[in-house]
């Protein structure tokens, strides 16, 4: 029973956590309007997110466990209500510029505890991967949700649409109720702290496993498949405005169909890893979605404004291109569980804490690069160049898996 209520903890914090973050490509075209900003300035939130979220989680992830991981959790949840609560009651770009600070924040300190956590509520590599992907099947239900919370309260006059976020923190509070009614033995992250000791303070000790080749490349990939999915998860929305002339109701809407893909193809890749070894799995994800971007972004050019008032009116596209997200699904959750049942407890903060930060990076990266090629050529362009990052990431699961066979040799 505990552990049962710890891990609908973990997973209801992931969905809070979830609708925070990725609200940020609906924020970034409301931004447009109501704050009149421009696209470079609007992509600047993401920066705002993730760059927090990288400083947080590099100064912070290695003492976690010193602080304890339910307490540090709890804070966490606590700053990301605060978050929620700024945005309706200032209503500027500068709150949510703010906000989104104070939710990286609190997500970099989230993310390292949930993943910590996963690997003492689990006693093998195969449970550890089916409850990872279950989690992260669970974030991209949020990442759905949100679209739709905010879709529910969009005015094309006002900052009705900023209310959004009193919904966002009540469910970021239950979230936090929950917690507190739960337990967890933490002394498995304490394991091995003799060991730990001689490699000096935790801080430096993340330093030389950040040093590690295996590490080096594995967080590597990291970054570029969160380069692939923010690049177009934060700007879809806006996609489907200027190239395929949605409503910008009805491109927040559209967009959650990519969020509903991505959780598709994550409660999916429990069941297949399952019985298939991962790495050719991960290559037909990525040939997969080399393929869509190619066939399906075509079918966006030579479109005109016109009245679109039911998705009877939507183009093709609108519906077919959200489907790279079953591709791009198993790739992230996939490779953190290799990694994880590889290392030790008492490293997985710290290992985490380098997933974050570089995940963080990769977002920026991503979502400004998407951004400023959206703003001086066209969005099919800066969809279309997503397949650079894509190849880079099919040659760096090659080095993992080669890195991997040396360990388990």
């Amino acid at each position: 029973m505990a552990r049962t209520r710890l891990i609908a903890a973990l997973i209801l914090t992931y969905v809070a956590f979830a609708m925070l973050l990725n609200s940020v490509g609906t924020v970034i075209l409301q931004s447009i309007s109501s704050f009149d900003v421009t696209k470079p300035q609007a992509s600047t939130l993401e920066g705002f997110k993730d760059i927090t979220i990288a400083v947080v989680s590099f100064v912070t992830a290695s003492y976690l466990p010193r602080l304890g991981l339910r307490n540090a959790l709890i804070g966490a949840l606590i700053l990301a209500i605060a978050g929620c609560i700024v945005m309706p009651l200032v209503g500027s770009f500068g709150a949510a510029q703010l906000h989104f600070a104070m939710v990286g924040a609190a997500f970099a300190v989230a993310k390292v505890v949930v993943y910590s956590m996963i690997g003492l509520v689990t006693d093998s590599p195969r449970k550890h991967a089916s409850l990872t992907s279950l989690i992260e099947g669970m974030f991209m239900v949020g990442v759905l949700s949100s679209y739709w919370v905010f879709s529910a309260f969009i005015d094309p006059t006002g900052l009705r649409w900023l209310n959004a976020y009193w919904v966002l923190g009540a469910i970021t509070a239950l979230a936090l109720a929950l917690l507190l009614t739960a337990r967890v033995d933490e002394h498995r992250t304490h394991e091995g702290e003799g060991a730990a000791a001689s490699e000096g303070p935790p801080f430096v000790a993340m330093l030389k496993l950040a040093a590690l080749p295996l590490v080096l490349v594995f967080v590597a990939c990291a970054f570029l498949f969160v380069l692939i999915e923010q690049g177009i998860q934060s700007w879809l929305p806006t996609f489907n405005n200027e190239v395929l002339h949605l409503p910008a109701q009805m491109s927040v809407q559209a967009a959650s169909l990519f969020a509903a893909c991505l959780a598709i193809g994550r409660f999916g890749a429990g069941a297949v890893m399952a019985r298939f070894d991962w790495y050719p799995v991960l290559n037909v994800c990525l040939a997969s979605l080399a393929a869509l971007i190619i066939l399906v972004l075509p079918l966006a050019d030579g479109l005109s404004p016109g009245a679109i008032h039911s998705w009877g009116d939507a183009p093709i596209a609108a519906f077919l291109f959200p489907l790279i997200g079953i591709a791009l699904a198993p790739v992230y959750p996939t490779i953190i569980s290799v990694m994880l049942s590889a290392m030790p407890n008492r490293q997985h903060p710290s290992l985490m804490g380098l997933v974050v930060v570089f995940s963080a990076l990769g977002g920026t990266t991503g979502s400004v690069i998407t951004g400023a090629i959206f703003a001086h050529l066209d969005g099919r362009t800066a969809f279309t160049l997503m397949l650079v990052p894509t190849a880079m990431l099919a040659g760096g699961l090659f080095l993992l898996r080669r890195r991997i066979q040396v360990i388990e040799a």
